[in-house]
């Protein structure tokens, strides 16, 4: 049987982006269904899959596993051969805890720069919290990449579950113009340019639906 991922916008739903790009990346076949967030029956079409009534969702048979980070290991179990997570345990370990730490944290960064893939990179001011949170991301980043990072782009070379936690907040710091380092802008970059994340803006750039609340120009709409 098929798998079944539930998601959100994909211009907005950062958290549907995540799962959706692990199975793009990895080759794993899946149905994908979308349930608009601003529809007003939001909520009651999603509890149909999950009582936790958000996106993303996905369905395995009899297994229904909703929150994205659950999702991914529920993927790495049932796709061993996959690898999405690091093959050596110390740099899982270090991958698992970072994914973990995305799931559960940088607030401050998510409230004040929402992901918003069709607005133009422009700068905007943020908030100390949102900044404080830019630079934890550097280090925690930087950190992956000296460790374990060796042979390619990625937080632990080849692109994992890790890179797909991370990658809405690397849009945010493309999106809102946020200044980084070097080792942060070239990590951002290898995120925007993997196949299935451009597979993903491709098909968010077409969507209509606009969400004042993810809008930080509002009431104007700026579009690419």
């Amino acid at each position: 049987m098929a798998l079944k991922l539930v998601i959100g916008n994909k211009n907005y739903s950062s958290w549907s982006l995540r799962p959706w790009l692990a199975l793009t990346a990895f080759d794993i076949p899946f149905e994908e269904a979308t349930v608009l967030l601003g529809d007003a029956d939001f909520k009651e079409r999603v509890r149909a899959h999950s009582p936790a009534g958000r996106v993303p969702v996905l369905i395995d048979g009899e297994a229904v596993v909703w929150e994205s980070i659950a999702i991914l290991e529920h993927l790495a179990e049932r796709f061993p051969e996959k690898r999405l997570w690091p093959a050596d345990p110390v740099a899982r370990a270090h991958a698992r805890s970072l994914a973990t730490e995305m799931h559960g944290g940088f607030a401050g960064l998510r409230a004040a720069a929402p992901m918003n893939l069709w607005r133009p990179v422009e700068m905007r001011t943020l908030p100390e919290a949102a900044l404080e949170d830019v630079r934890a991301l550097a280090r925690r980043w930087s950190e992956a990449r000296e460790r374990f990072g060796q042979g390619g782009p990625f937080l632990y070379g080849a692109f994992g579950a890790a890179d797909a936690m991370y990658a809405p907040v690397a849009t945010r710091i493309r999106t809102y113009g946020i200044a980084v380092d070097a080792p942060t802008l070239a990590y951002v970059a290898a995120i925007h340019d993997h196949p299935a994340f451009l597979r993903w803006k491709e098909q968010a750039l077409r969507e209509a639906q606009v969400l004042p609340e993810d809008e930080v120009d509002w009431p104007v709409v700026k579009r690419v």
